[in-house]
């Protein structure tokens, strides 16, 4: 009973449960809402404590991934798998295999994709077994690495957070903290680089740092002081759950905008608290969303060009949600979760008007 008033409290469609001894996979997949399009999202591997925290951070993801595709304009619905696992030393063609036979038996209602603890060699091996995914190698004809299109999407995404507490959005002479030195931050760095924005940057990973310190020039600060540091752009580019009432209270920034998934620990209570101290928080389903778009346009016949053209929509995006919430007097992720909500809205009406024509 517990799944199933998991399943009903955000209105989840469907829930599927993958167990494989001789695979050694179990793997939960979610399905959110499919009135846009198939659901698409991707395929993470963690070691997790209980098979319940796995079980939440699947349909945590498949949800977002619902409101970020409808808001970044997609025909596409939201889903979200993990394989409960360590990615270190579990992994095997077998494996993702056998995770690319439970995909194919959903008929293309759910397409994954890599994510945290997966990569693109891991989706070709489920690609052996299934047409419904991407995010795989360029030299099959997927996309490759969404990194370079998600960093775009969160540099034109600050410029926009930027022209609405400025009135300009110019990052230069701006000072930008940067938590994580993963591949999403390494391109984002070079685009503020040369805009002439001042980087400030925490990893615990001395070789990610020293990868980004080879090409630009930053100010490396120990992972712990990245919160108080002095700056007016903060970017989590790391894990989530960081923005939270402890963190909060370190802050002085004007702006948050980062590429990380579910930033905000308490999404409803850290975003309001975030508002209190007039700090602009860019909702990180709405500017991380390149990444998405860029598997996207794999379904489409891949195009960097196109991806990054799509991707510029994140600013203007990024400007309607601010506007609404100044409208409105309400915070910013509330906004985007209502623009995201009259588009799905707008579309099951549409079908409904098909249906019974």
């Amino acid at each position: 009973m517990f799944q199933f008033e998991m399943l009903e409290e955000h209105n989840h469609e469907q829930m599927v449960l993958c167990s494989n001894k001789a695979a050694n996979l179990r793997a939960i997949i979610a399905i959110h809402d499919t009135t846009l399009g198939p659901a698409i999202g991707g395929t993470r591997m963690r070691q997790y404590d209980t098979i319940n925290d796995g079980l939440k951070d699947a349909l945590r993801m498949a949800r977002t991934m619902t409101y970020k595709s409808a808001v970044s304009g997609l025909n596409l619905g939201g889903g979200n798998a993990v394989i409960i696992g360590n990615p270190k030393k579990d992994k095997s063609e077998k494996l993702f295999r056998t995770f690319g036979k439970y995909v194919d038996s959903l008929g293309g209602r759910y397409i994954t994709a890599e994510d945290v603890g997966t990569n693109v060699r891991d989706m070709e091996f489920v690609r052996m077994e299934t047409k419904y995914v991407a995010g795989i190698s360029k030299a099959l004809g997927g996309s490759g690495d969404p990194s370079p299109v998600t960093a775009y999407g969160v540099y034109v995404g600050m410029k926009a957070m930027a022209k609405k507490r400025w009135g300009s959005d110019s990052l230069r002479g701006k000072k930008i903290a940067i938590q994580g030195a993963g591949n999403v931050a390494s391109y984002l760095v070079e685009h503020l680089y040369h805009e002439g924005a001042q980087i400030i940057i925490a990893d615990k990973n001395e070789y990610k740092l020293k990868k980004i310190v080879s090409s630009v020039k930053v100010h490396i600060v120990p992972p712990e002081e990245i919160y108080s540091v002095d700056a007016e752009i903060f970017s989590p580019c790391a894990l989530g759950g960081i923005i939270n009432e402890e963190t909060i209270s370190e802050m002085n920034f004007d702006i948050i905008a980062g590429s990380a998934n579910n930033q905000l620990r308490k999404e409803i209570a850290d975003c309001k608290a975030l508002a209190e101290k007039d700090i602009l928080y860019a909702p990180d389903y709405v500017i991380n969303a390149g990444g998405l778009i860029n598997v996207a346009n794999e379904l489409e016949g891949y195009r960097q060009d196109r991806a990054l053209r799509q991707a510029e929509g994140i600013y203007d995006t990024l400007i309607r949600v601010m506007n609404l919430a100044e409208m409105e007097g309400i915070t910013s992720l509330e906004a985007a979760n209502r623009l995201a909500e009259e588009r799905l809205q707008m579309v099951a009406g549409l079908k409904n008007i098909y249906t019974n024509s």
